[in-house]
């Protein structure tokens, strides 16, 4: 789609658990999504609403410029990669791939608060008719965090990886057929942000402990130096409440009954093909932001980080040119969701 577009009233849609409009209390009372109502008072009406967030129809290049400065405080999305391929959902080639970005990469860095961050879901890709990899998420990065850059130079505050148990075996050619690739089933994922010390913390993120670290805790340890050269204090066997996440994320992707997928079945609408768990930006969601903090997710898909925002209490803005998308989006906001598997860390 080339540009947003206005909704008619008779097709706009609230969904069923908005209770308030954003930003107020069912008493009319201004709270801290006051910043939420600002945002979308610059934007045309929204494809549906629902407590926390509010979707957009339209082209995110032409409604990101209308977001005034400095309000989001996460962009958590996962653009359309750089396959070679042609998707429903539109993808551009790797060799285009940097030029095409760079004007959604000025926009984020405007809107993006001082302390904000931008986590980029990025798959790699292979080269056209020969088993090597393409370098364009590479690229892509040092493009983004080039020293030399004005108004839209960011820092790479950390590299995460998503490894998906349950990929197919994939590209078949290599991996199946001549059997000279292993799967690829592990994504990047760049966490970039504004400034060197963007808003995080891990306590908000912390996994159970091991068997092995709650006996550690419970029985005690010889402290001192190890064979590694690490010095290993006393401290280490204080109780936490958690143990600190590595940066990469072990989720599978392979609930093929969840309510969306069967709800869209039922309603004769194509679900999105290229869809992350709501464990995946829930994870992000949790570690970079707070409660009442916004979240954009300018490529959104089956909106699979507006429903993680919404758990979590974060207002949220989607924006999707793809209609039949946005339409089956909204069944992710149904009153009957059924809670999703929690995130393993590896």
């Amino acid at each position: 789609m080339s540009g947003s577009q206005e909704i008619e009233p008779e097709n706009r849609a609230y969904v069923r658990n908005a209770i308030a409009p954003i930003g107020t209390d069912q008493g009319g009372e201004l709270m801290t999504g006051g910043r939420m109502d600002e945002i979308i008072a610059k934007l045309s009406e929204p494809y549906y609403r629902t407590e926390y967030g509010a979707a957009y129809l339209g082209d995110a290049l032409e409604l990101i410029e209308r977001v005034p400065d400095g309000r989001i405080n996460l962009i958590m999305t996962s653009p359309p990669f750089a396959l070679t391929k042609k998707k429903p959902y539109g993808n551009t080639k790797a060799s285009q791939y940097v030029d095409w970005f760079k004007p959604f990469a000025r926009e984020f860095w405007r809107v993006l608060t001082d302390d904000g961050s931008l986590v980029i879901h990025i798959g790699g890709s292979w080269d056209k008719g020969q088993p090597t990899r393409s370098l364009y998420h590479f690229e892509l990065l040092f493009e983004l965090c080039r020293p030399e850059l004005e108004n839209f130079k960011f820092y790479l505050a950390q590299d995460f990886y998503w490894f998906n148990p349950a990929k197919l075996p994939a590209p078949a050619e290599w991996v199946t057929i001549r059997r000279v690739r292993a799967k690829d089933a592990v994504d990047p994922i760049w966490w970039l942000s504004k400034s060197p010390f963007p808003k995080a913390n891990n306590r908000r993120v912390l996994v159970p402990y091991s068997k092995a670290m709650l006996r550690l805790i419970e029985q005690g340890y010889n402290a001192g130096l190890r064979p590694s050269g690490h010095n290993i204090s006393l401290k280490f066997q204080q109780d936490h409440g958690g143990a600190i996440p590595p940066n990469l994320l072990v989720i599978s992707n392979t609930d093929s009954n969840e309510d969306y997928l069967t709800s869209c079945r039922s309603a004769k609408i194509a679900p999105h093909p290229a869809r992350y768990p709501i464990a995946l930006p829930e994870f992000f969601i949790k570690f970079l932001t707070e409660e009442g903090d916004v979240i954009l997710d300018p490529f959104g898909g089956s909106n699979a980080t507006g429903r993680a925002a919404e758990n979590a209490k974060r207002y949220w803005l989607c924006f999707e040119k793809g209609k039949s998308y946005l339409d089956g989006s909204k069944f992710r906001f149904e009153p009957t969701m059924k809670p999703q598997m929690p995130l393993q860390l590896g």
